[in-house]
C-alpha cells in the first residue's frame, strides 16, 4: 500500500507539474521547431537567389563576350548591370556585375560612372578580394586621368597579396607618370618579382623597364 501511495503521488506530483509547465514547454518546442523551418527556409531562399543571379550574371557575360561591341549593346549590358545589383544586393554576383559595368562604362568613355561603381564595391563589399580589383582599378583610372597620386593612395590601401604583383605594377606607372624615375623602377622589379614568386603571367612590365633605362641614359 505504501509502493501505491507513493506511485499515487508521483502521478499527482507529475500532473501538477504539467499543468504548471505542460504549455511553457510546448510552446518552447514550437518555437525551436520554427527557428529550425525559419533557418532552412531563409538557406533555401539564400540558395535560390544566388543560383539566380549566377544565371543573370552569365546572361551579362555572355552579351559583353558578343562580337557586337556598338553603343546598343553596351547600353544594354549596362542596364543588365544595374537590374542584377539591384535585385541581387550583397550578392557575389551584384559584385561583379558592378566591375563588369565599370569596364562597360571606361569603354563609353563614362569615366564618372566607371568611378562611382568601383567606389561603390569598395565602400559595400564585405570581400577583400573583390575590394582589392576595384581599388587596382580605380587606380589605373586615377591614372589615366592624370592623378597619379591619388593612385599611389588608393594603392597603400589593403590589397590581397595574391593581387601584389599587379599593385607594384600599378605604383610604378604612378611613380613614372609623377617623373619618379627611380621609384618607378623599384616598383616594376618588384612587381616582376612578386609575379614570378606567384607564377603569374605580369605582360608589359619588362618592356617598361627597358624603356626606362635608355631614357635615363639620354639624360
Amino acid at each position: 500500500m505504501a509502493e501505491l501511495r507513493t506511485e499515487e503521488e508521483q502521478l499527482e506530483a507529475i500532473k501538477r507539474w504539467w499543468k504548471d509547465n505542460g504549455t511553457s514547454l510546448i510552446a518552447g518546442v514550437a518555437i525551436a521547431a520554427a527557428g529550425v523551418f525559419g533557418w532552412n527556409a531563409w538557406q533555401n531562399y539564400q540558395d535560390n537567389r544566388a543560383e539566380a543571379a549566377s544565371i543573370r550574371y552569365q546572361e551579362l557575360v555572355n552579351l559583353t563576350t558578343s562580337n557586337s561591341n556598338d553603343e546598343a549593346m553596351l547600353a544594354q549590358a549596362r542596364e543588365l548591370a544595374a537590374q542584377i545589383n539591384d535585385e541581387y544586393d550583397s550578392t557575389l554576383y551584384a559584385e561583379l556585375a558592378q566591375l563588369l559595368d565599370a569596364r562597360l562604362a571606361v569603354e563609353q568613355q563614362d569615366l564618372d560612372g566607371a568611378t562611382r561603381a568601383l567606389e561603390q564595391v569598395i565602400d559595400n563589399s564585405s570581400r577583400l578580394y573583390v575590394q582589392s580589383l576595384a581599388r587596382l582599378r580605380l587606380a589605373r583610372l586615377a591614372i589615366a586621368g592624370d592623378e597619379p597620386q591619388e593612385a599611389l593612395a588608393l594603392l597603400d590601401q589593403p590589397i590581397v597579396d595574391a593581387l601584389s604583383a599587379q599593385r607594384d605594377d600599378l605604383r610604378g606607372d604612378a611613380h613614372f607618370a609623377l617623373d619618379q624615375h627611380d621609384d618607378a623602377r623599384k616598383a616594376w622589379q618588384s612587381a616582376l618579382t612578386l609575379a614570378q614568386e606567384q607564377s603569374q603571367p605580369l605582360y608589359g612590365v619588362q618592356l617598361k623597364l627597358d624603356d626606362l633605362a635608355p631614357k635615363e641614359a639620354a639624360l
